[in-house]
């Protein structure tokens, strides 16, 4: 086996750790979870510190339990939030659950026959039919308000300016995620709860809760919440959260994300998102820091994330995409891309739209009458003579040139190009 904390402490992935944590791994294979609350039906990459703590967990010989909070998620974790969340009803969490497993089967290993395959567990099947009387009289009497008040994730809310404060409802969400330690410890044989630096508060409740009802020792240890060097929100963009559903953000969208981060990031990252050893990091950082104007090791983060996110194909697409700009393209290239990436990619360069009653049309025309892709008709005249004008990344070198529909892409798109680095969209509606 390998040690596990030795693994997360040389990538940086460790926040607190319990005292023994360390030892009661290297006695043999364990069970822990990581809590994931369903409030979407997809993950995030703010998600994927926990998803590669348990793959790190599996990697190492212990067995994962990833639980979606069916229950917690009608709740909501006040910690370090604001405000009190909607609450989702329990159609939505069900769909949300089955879309979240099915992402989880990439990171995890949850189909074998291994003693320490992966499992999901839903707090909805041990909580739909715990009264409340027999919760407050079972778990409520053996952690008093004052230990609850202590937590951080309490006390900031009822100290912050908001004239709201803090619901019942929120301030029983420890009590609950504690007894989800508590359930799992009985049922699963789960002695260490894992999460993100957030969580600390609510994993050594359920510690507690273990050690005051059962007379036993439970474990935590959390990771750092993930932040950009600029001091930035990690996995936000203007268009907000990258999302691991590729209908929500496209796999060229989500290869592009880390191929942009900051040489320091970049660093940073490698060592928490991929599965990459240390000799083989050392020797990428060492590389990168010789040339970082190749960019070498935001290439090589790209690709393990995105391969291991969305398969070895749509990463091979998001690379060729993303040559659509600055390399020499084909046509054929540029048709191969569905829809959402060639939108992706040319989505932010000038567009016109031309009705489509008025194809074929003569190139010039179309960039120069009914698109403003040129300024006049000699200018474009002068440009296709010289060989600077494209069509569908191909070089027209006849003025006289008809464009029809074999030039739309998806049925209605058209990409000009305007010397090496102009680009401009025309669709035809």
């Amino acid at each position: 086996m390998k040690n596990f904390v030795e693994e997360l402490k040389w990538r940086g992935m460790i926040q607190d750790i319990m005292p023994g944590t360390e030892e009661k791994l290297l006695e043999g294979p364990t069970a822990a979870y990581v809590g994931i609350d369903p409030t979407a039906d997809s993950l995030h990459i703010g998600h994927m510190v926990s998803i590669m703590i348990l793959k790190h967990f599996q990697n190492c010989g212990h067995k994962p339990l990833a639980l979606v909070g069916g229950a917690t998620g009608m709740i909501g974790d006040p910690s370090m939030k604001s405000q009190e969340r909607n609450l989702l009803d329990e159609q939505t969490l069900s769909h949300n659950v089955a879309c979240i497993k099915a992402q989880l089967s990439k990171f995890l290993d949850f189909e074998s026959d291994s003693p320490n395959r992966a499992e999901l567990v839903n707090n909805y099947d041990w909580m739909k039919g715990y009264s409340f009387l027999d919760f407050t009289r079972d778990i409520g009497k053996h952690i008093t308000v004052n230990y609850m008040m202590a937590k951080d994730s309490v006390k900031k809310r009822l100290s912050s300016e908001s004239r709201e404060g803090m619901s019942f409802t929120e301030f029983t969400y420890q009590l609950l995620q504690g007894y989800d330690f508590l359930y799992l410890y009985e049922h699963k044989g789960c002695t260490l709860q894992m999460g993100g630096a957030d969580q600390w508060g609510n994993i050594t409740t359920g510690s507690e809760l273990i050690r005051r009802i059962l007379g036993k020792e439970a474990f935590a240890l959390t990771c750092p919440l993930i932040t950009k060097a600029d001091g930035g929100k990690f996995g936000k963009t203007e268009k907000g959260n990258i999302w691991l559903d590729p209908q929500r953000t496209s796999p060229y969208q989500f290869y592009q994300f880390w191929l942009n981060v900051s040489d320091a990031d970049a660093e940073k990252y490698i060592k928490i998102f991929t599965m990459l050893g240390k000799e083989e990091i050392e020797e990428a950082i060492a590389r990168h820091a010789e040339a970082p104007e190749r960019r070498e090791l935001q290439k090589l983060l790209a690709k393990e994330v995105t391969t291991m996110v969305h398969g070895a194909e749509e990463y091979e697409k998001a690379v060729a995409a993303s040559g659509m700009l600055f390399g020499n393209s084909t046509r054929e290239a540029l048709k191969s891309l569905d829809e959402q990436t060639f939108l992706d990619v040319f989505g932010g360069v000038p567009t016109f739209e031309v009705e489509a009653s008025k194809f074929p049309l003569g190139v010039i025309d179309l960039l120069a009458s009914e698109t403003a892709v040129f300024p006049s008709k000699g200018e474009c005249r002068k440009m296709i003579q010289a060989g600077g004008v494209s069509i569908d990344k191909e070089k027209v070198t006849d003025i006289n040139a008809q464009i029809d529909s074999e030039s739309f892409i998806d049925g209605k798109y058209i990409l000009a190009q305007r010397g090496k680095k102009n680009y401009f969209l025309i669709k035809v509606i």
